[in-house]
C-alpha cells in the first residue's frame, strides 16, 4: 500500500471517530454526517491513489471511484451510492439553514463509512503486492 493511501485511510478513521463524537455530543447530527462523508471521501481517494489517480474536485473522485472500482467489479456498487448519498447530506448539512439530518441518518452514514473503510482495507491488504 502506498504511504499516501495509508495516511488517507488513517484520516478516514479519524473522521469516523469525529463523527461518532459529534453524534454523541447531542444535537449535532448534521455535523456528524459531514464527517462521515469525509471519511468515505478519504477512502475513495486512498483507493484512487493506488492507481496514481488524483482529483481536485469531489465530483472527480466520485466519478473515478465509480469508473475504476465499481464498474470493474472490484467494489460493490453500494459503496458508490453511499458516497454520493453522503455527499448530498453533507452539502445540505453544511450549506442548508434547516437541520434536516437526524441522529438515525448520522448513525447510518457512520456505519456505512465504517463498512467502506473495512472493505477498502481488506482490498488493499489482499490485492496489492
Amino acid at each position: 500500500m502506498k504511504e499516501n493511501s495509508r495516511l488517507l485511510l488513517e484520516k478516514a478513521q479519524r473522521a469516523i471517530k469525529a463523527a461518532q463524537t459529534l453524534l454523541a455530543a447531542g444535537d449535532l447530527p448534521d455535523f456528524a454526517t459531514g464527517r462521515a462523508y469525509y471519511a468515505m471521501f478519504y477512502i475513495a481517494e486512498a483507493l484512487l491513489e493506488e492507481k496514481e489517480l488524483r482529483f481536485s474536485k469531489h465530483g472527480g473522485v466520485h466519478g473515478a471511484f465509480g469508473e475504476h472500482y465499481v464498474k470493474t467489479g472490484l467494489f460493490d456498487p453500494k459503496f458508490h451510492r453511499w458516497l454520493l448519498n453522503a455527499f448530498d447530506q453533507r452539502i445540505e448539512g453544511d450549506y442548508g439553514t434547516e437541520i434536516i439530518s437526524v441522529a438515525e441518518d448520522a448513525e447510518k452514514l457512520i456505519a456505512q463509512a465504517e463498512e467502506f473503510l473495512e472493505a477498502a482495507q481488506r482490498y488493499l491488504e489482499n490485492s496489492l503486492p
